[in-house]
């Protein structure tokens, strides 16, 4: 079996911590077969066996996964695209699957492999998005879908450099005045609104944030010239994924390969759609 799991964006604008989007980039998973493991047999082309240190067999053993896990993977690592994220929701499971069967994995299993992942993780909002697809809300390891009345592109900006999440959170800290409380609030509120109604017009002003943004990006002028960039092209709202330094975009299909070629020369560019299914179990690989 191979489980298929897409990037996420997450930390959406004002959404820290609570707000995340399955993207059309993906980790494999499957399990090393046993009788070929020998010099890195056992697993499909391209592909590389994950050692007991790897996020993704931490994951699969605190499943109950038993075995070797097999990773081919096309999310870069430390870019704030959810590769950890996604990894480790693939073991879980990969986990769920090899003590259920393919078809035995519901929801009650994908809510454990939440669960399990979100605490090695140490939040929930990129490895719900992983796990369920679309935009997703969580809180105290609830989550929602948010319904969308639109299908938009997502256009990503991925600097060479890589962010360490754990030292992106440290910047962050201190009291947050009530005015940035009620600041962002508003936004999220309105964000989770114009998904729902499809008011693109409404999109920028909600992507706003006082929370995380302004300490990570006052670290990492490239991304904050990236989303400037990106809004003087015309996206809807621009956003740190994650906590960096991609650079993500939102605007319609028909302008994705414009506003692509307006982001700065000093980044690679994908144009992205929304992943809606999130986790997958597919057929065995030949």
């Amino acid at each position: 079996m191979i489980v298929r799991v897409p990037a996420s964006s997450a930390n959406l604008g004002p959404g820290f911590d609570t707000l995340g989007v399955a993207l059309t980039m993906w980790a494999e998973l499957g399990l090393v077969d046993p009788d070929e493991a020998v010099d890195d047999g056992g697993v499909p082309e391209g592909a590389r066996r994950c050692d007991q240190h790897h996020p993704a067999s931490i994951a699969f053993a605190r499943c109950g996964g038993t075995g070797e896990v097999w990773e081919r993977c096309s999310i870069p690592a430390g870019r704030g695209l959810g590769f950890s994220g996604a990894v480790r929701v693939g073991g879980g499971m990969l986990a769920q699957a090899q003590r259920h069967g393919a078809g035995g994995v519901d929801d009650s299993h994908r809510a454990e492999v939440l669960s399990v992942v979100s605490e090695l993780e140490g939040h929930a909002d990129n490895v719900a998005a992983s796990l369920y697809g679309g935009v997703v809300a969580t809180a105290d390891g609830q989550v929602v879908r948010v319904p969308l009345a639109l299908d938009p592109a997502v256009v990503v900006w991925i600097p060479s450099f890589v962010t360490k999440t754990d030292e992106s959170r440290r910047s962050l800290g201190g009291p947050v005045p009530f005015a940035d409380a009620v600041f962002n609030v508003g936004r999220v509120a309105m964000l989770v609104g114009a998904l729902a109604a499809g008011d693109v017009g409404a999109l920028r002003l909600a992507m706003q944030d006082r929370l995380h943004q302004p300490a990570r990006l006052a670290a990492a002028e490239p991304c904050r010239a990236a989303i400037d960039a990106a809004l003087a092209a015309g996206a809807w709202c621009s956003w740190l994924s994650g906590s960096g330094p991609t650079v993500a975009a939102m605007c319609s299909v028909a302008d994705a390969d414009d506003l692509a070629a307006a982001m700065p020369d000093d980044g690679r560019v994908k144009v992205l759609r929304i992943d809606h299914e999130g986790a997958t179990i597919e057929a065995p690989y030949t």
